[in-house]
């Protein structure tokens, strides 16, 4: 990567599709990496998507697109060899994380945030273990298991009721709270059926009593000055899942300030231990005071989605700047919400009605993610609307999902 001596790391940003092109490659190109490619675009940089099935949104944006399995490392160092890319971004769990951090050692290119947060954040085990027992930092109580008994002997320990999730999943694939023994051995079947990459082993949490969750997007992004990095918050986002996965999210989550301090001091802590630059997504449990850790993405999260309504710069162009070494302003500019819109059924190039009203709800926005292939619960778009405050944003943009209507183009 080419650099300007003037202050440390700052990168000199050449021309797409030109022999001094600033070159990031996408792994994953769904609708979160579909956005930040455009971001990255908007910058400069020329932007190589790579999916595991042909015509993902990003493809349809990016200069250049691949369809591989990135769960093969003889096939992604290849696909790095040939494209030569400066910068990887991984969008997605489903990666050999063991070829990045090869990929990263032959110094081929810089993977974001870095290999090794790769390995502990896109596998649970590595990323709790990471955070309460390096760090020290509140969890819920926990296990791991590789077999149906001894799931059954951790929750023997835990206790009911608890969630068990696969080690490497997203958007709450896998995921069953069990609340009696008749749940144990159906949240067994469906984790391994829902796992990103089947290793066969899930993590048993204990269930935390907690009043709301949170993500806290915290960006690690150079100083203008010093070219250090440094790390910087957005306001929070509260959000609603339903199995696991988001349904909608506001921005901002009103907490106290000794909660609110204490969020921003969790995702320091493990944003700094996994170290490098770029937007993480830390997922936290509230009551009160009192913060847990959760989960952390090392890339844009699905519930900051809102941001592409309610701050100056959306999470996907803060990531696209702080993975290029340039400065970041993470102000809010108004309370907003977003709610998903789901394909509703099971076909292939889908169309919708209501957009047109949909875009009349006042302060509201869509996007419609372009996926080529619609299942009923499939995130097919996203309504995000501001307001006065966020229950008025809530309302707007709970009203703007409903307006679209998926429908079979046959």
């Amino acid at each position: 990567m080419q650099t300007d001596s003037s202050r440390p790391d700052a990168l000199r940003i050449g021309t797409p599709l030109s022999a001094n092109a600033t070159r990031v490659m996408l792994l994953g190109a769904g609708e979160l990496g579909k956005e930040v490619i455009m971001a990255l675009q908007r910058l400069g940089v020329e932007v190589i998507a790579v999916d595991r099935y042909a015509n993902a949104p990003g493809h349809q944006v990016a200069h250049r697109a691949h369809v591989i399995d990135m769960t093969d490392a003889a096939a992604l160092r290849a696909l790095v060899e040939k494209e030569q890319p400066h910068l990887i971004v991984p969008e997605i769990e489903a990666i050999a994380t063991d070829a990045l951090a090869e990929i990263e050692a032959a110094q081929l290119a810089t993977v974001i945030p870095t290999a090794r947060a790769t390995q502990l954040t896109m596998n649970r085990e590595g990323i709790r273990r990471l955070a309460a027992e390096e760090l020290g930092l509140p969890t819920s109580p926990y296990a791991f298991a590789q077999s149906l008994d001894e799931m059954k002997a951790a929750i023997a320990t835990i206790g009911f009721p608890c969630v068990v999730k696969p080690v490497m999943s997203s958007s709450g694939k896998g995921q069953s709270v069990l609340k009696s023994d008749a749940d144990v051995e159906p949240a067994w079947n469906y984790a391994m059926a829902g796992g990103r990459v089947n290793h066969g082993r899930v993590i048993v949490e204990g269930f935390i009593d907690f009043e709301y969750e949170i993500t806290q997007l915290t960006v690690c992004a150079a100083d203008p000055e010093s070219g250090e990095t440094q790390t910087y918050f957005c306001d929070p986002i509260g959000h609603v899942q339903v199995a696991g996965d988001y349904v909608e999210s506001w921005q901002p989550q009103p907490m106290s300030p000794a909660a609110l301090e204490k969020a921003r001091d969790v995702a320091a802590k493990v944003t700094t231990a996994l170290g490098g630059r770029g937007l993480f997504g830390v997922e936290l449990f509230v009551r009160g005071d009192d913060v847990w850790f959760s989960e952390v993405s090392p890339r844009p999260h699905d519930t900051g989605l809102v941001t592409l309504a309610t701050q100056r710069f959306s999470e996907f162009e803060l990531h696209a700047r702080a993975i290029l070494g340039l400065p970041v302003d993470t102000a809010l500019r108004a309370p907003g919400a977003s709610a998903v819109i789901y394909g509703g059924l099971d076909e292939t190039g889908i169309a919708f009605e209501g957009v047109a009203q949909a875009l009349a709800v006042p302060g509201a926005d869509l996007r419609l993610f372009g996926k080529p292939e619609s299942f009923v619960k499939r995130r097919m778009g996203v309504a995000v609307a501001t307001g006065a405050d966020t229950d008025e944003a809530r309302e707007r943009a709970k009203l703007a999902a409903s307006k679209v209507r998926p429908v079979s183009a046959k």
